[in-house]
């Protein structure tokens, strides 16, 4: 039987989503060994490596999630509720998936904070290598190699996994269903798409509802794509989505079953729910204009209006540079790799691969543009599908251009379009390696008229030439930006881990920059160890060290001690628990004496109390400054 350019060999019997590279000609596929391979992806590793562990223990931690981790990892049931304090009075704001990683790191290696984010720079560096191992099965080697690489190299990315911020665990999880979906449509069995929804649901676990945006696109793919017959494709859809739900919904289940006087209360709920933690709080009260979805409590202006949002925010000063460097070739490739196999079979797997991860990005994009404010690191999700469209993509451009004919232009036109955006992404940042984009453009320009010239009976040597002028005028820029996350100048914040000027804490044209805390795990301040000094040589058998108006003021303390503390308002502040009543029984039994509020956050029930039943503490008795921000009481004398 014939075979094709498009179509490969007939008699072939791998899964189809493992024939897009022998639909390429040989003579058009750039030149791979194993043995060239393997040490290419080796030292693919290695940089990944380097970039997400160099200089860990410098590296900021997330406040609020290493409070959390310190807390969990110095108490199982803590751990189990993801408790804030060791007590767990009071959960963290989220599902405590992704922080469980950290607390057992922190169990092994103790509280610093290279063992907190130790579980983020191998969850980063696994993703690299099953990103390039999909990406091979679906597009070859060369493809594999630089899914990986791009996967590796973009900014966000590394600023991410170089810190405690919960992403990191769900692209991971996320790459891996992908990989599993990838394998249940090329070989029609049931248990990689059971495996799929198992990863999905563990990726819940990770991010709440955000790991649940694949699932349309997953779905649709699957039933489009997959051998067999229709009912067939639903019925193993239905199964895999009840395997979704029931690992998704696992830790949901296990509190809501759990008698409330033997949990924490939920965070963020005004009526102790954990799915109104989770589909309230973090999933609805982000659209529209009801913050108090489901029975939630109001977020905080930090987390709800970031700016970060509307159809242009993929692309804005802030967020461009982390994530958007190669959205024009990544959609290039997307629109023409669909197009070009128009008219094969509906199982075609190369035009399959394309839909997946051209899915994938579209749908996160449509979300993220109509949610009510995100914050830049949110988009890393959106850069495994980038780094498959680009492998992808650019090893069918390639081989279109080898092959000559009308589509030879697109890749040099790629090319040539991408180096021009990296130019104006990077504009608004000209005193940030100013040297950049005359660099880029000049490489765009020499790859651009290399392969545009070029014949396939030019010169081997001269195009592999142009080729690697190209990929290095849409690399480079991204490779600075990551790179900067290495030189101390740009620390990024630990609250929304950013790379370059950006995520050091610039901020409008004149670029004032910011200077963020580094929140060492265990080493408080000095402010702060007198404090925690003064609380420990004044109690007296009370359960709880103290109670801190939200989780601002526990925070460093959390981190610095595995003492019990009461978190009223838990994040926000604006949570009810514990109640005025509630308070007053702490009290009354001998389990609180100190309260510690803040003027950062409004009055709640609890605190109104405090101020009424409990008398201040001379700012000077616990080696703080009168400055308004922080006031300790004393509950066991009443107040005035």
């Amino acid at each position: 039987m014939a075979t094709t350019p498009l179509t490969g060999d007939p008699t072939d019997h791998r899964p189809r989503f493992q024939r897009l590279s022998r639909a390429v000609p040989a003579r058009c596929r750039p030149g791979t060994t194993p043995g060239r391979e393997s040490a290419a992806l080796l030292l693919i590793l290695v940089a990944a490596a380097v970039l997400y562990a160099w200089g860990i223990g410098r590296a900021g931690v997330h406040p609020y999630y290493s409070a959390a981790v310190r807390s969990m990892a110095a108490n199982w049931h803590a751990f189990v509720f993801g408790g804030l304090d060791p007590s767990a009075s009071i959960t963290v704001d989220k599902i405590p998936g992704a922080l469980w990683p950290q607390a057992l790191s922190v169990m092994l290696f103790g509280p610093s904070n290279w063992a907190a984010v130790l579980p983020q720079v191998l969850e980063g560096v696994l993703a690299v290598w099953a990103l390039h191992r999909i990406v091979r099965a679906w597009a070859g080697p060369w493809a594999g190699l630089l899914a990986a690489l791009v996967l590796t190299l973009t900014p966000v990315t590394v600023a991410l996994n170089r810190h405690t911020v919960p992403d990191t665990l769900l692209v991971l999880l996320l790459v891996l269903a992908a990989g599993a979906l990838q394998k249940a449509v090329g070989t029609g069995r049931l248990w990689p798409l059971l495996l799929c929804g198992t990863w999905v649901g563990l990726a819940f676990q990770a991010k709440m509802l955000q790991a649940w945006l694949v699932l349309p696109v997953f779905a649709a793919v699957y039933q489009s794509a997959a051998p067999g017959s229709r009912w067939d494709r639903a019925r193993r859809l239905l199964l895999a989505g009840g395997t979704t739900l029931a690992v998704s919904c696992s830790w949901l289940l296990l509190v809501w079953a759990s008698p409330a006087a033997n949990r924490p209360y939920i965070d963020g709920t005004t009526n102790n729910n954990p799915f109104t933690l989770v589909f309230g709080y973090n999933g609805l009260s982000r659209f529209g204009h009801d913050p108090h979805a489901l029975g939630a409590v109001a977020g905080t202006a930090a987390s709800r209006t970031s700016g970060n949002t509307g159809w242009t925010m993929l692309v804005n000063q802030t967020v461009g540079p982390q994530i958007a460097w190669l959205l024009p070739l990544a959609v290039l490739a997307l629109v023409l790799g669909v197009l070009w196999r128009a008219g094969q079979p509906r199982t075609d797997g190369p035009r399959t691969g394309f839909l997946l991860w051209g899915g994938w990005l579209l749908v996160h994009v449509v979300v993220f543009s109509n949610s009510n404010g995100n914050h830049g690191y949110y988009t890393a999700v959106l850069a495994p599908a980038l780094a498959a469209l680009t492998g992808g993509g650019v090893t069918v451009l390639w081989a279109e251009h080898r092959a000559g004919g009308r589509r030879r232009a697109a890749l040099p036109a790629a090319i040539g379009l991408t180096a021009l955006w990296a130019a104006a992404i990077d504009g608004p940042h000209g005193d940030f390696a100013p040297w950049l984009p005359p660099v880029v453009l000049m490489l765009g320009l020499c790859g651009t008229i290399g392969l545009w010239t070029s014949r396939p009976d030019t010169a081997r040597r001269a195009v592999h030439s142009a080729l690697a002028a190209s990929l290095t005028a849409v690399l480079l820029a991204p490779a600075v930006w990551a790179a900067s996350c290495l030189d101390r100048r740009y620390p990024g914040s630990p609250i929304d881990p950013l790379a370059g000027p950006v995520g050091a804490g610039y901020h409008g044209t004149h670029h004032h920059r910011v200077k963020f805390p580094r929140n060492p795990l265990n080493r408080p301040s000095a402010r702060d160890t007198a404090l925690l000094g003064y609380l420990s040589a004044h109690r007296s058998g009370e359960k709880y060290l103290l109670a801190t108006q939200a989780a601002y003021g526990a925070e460093p303390l959390l981190r610095a001690t595995p003492q019990p503390m009461l978190i009223m308002g838990g994040f926000t502040g604006l949570t009810p628990y514990p109640t005025a009543s509630r308070l007053g029984d702490l009290v009354s039994t001998h389990q609180l004496r100190y309260a510690l509020l803040t003027t950062r956050r409004p009055s709640t029930p609890a605190t109104v109390w405090v101020k009424q039943s409990c008398t201040r503490v001379p700012p000077s008795a616990y080696g703080r400054t009168s400055d308004g921000s922080f006031t300790l009481y004393d509950c066991a004398r009443p107040g005035n």
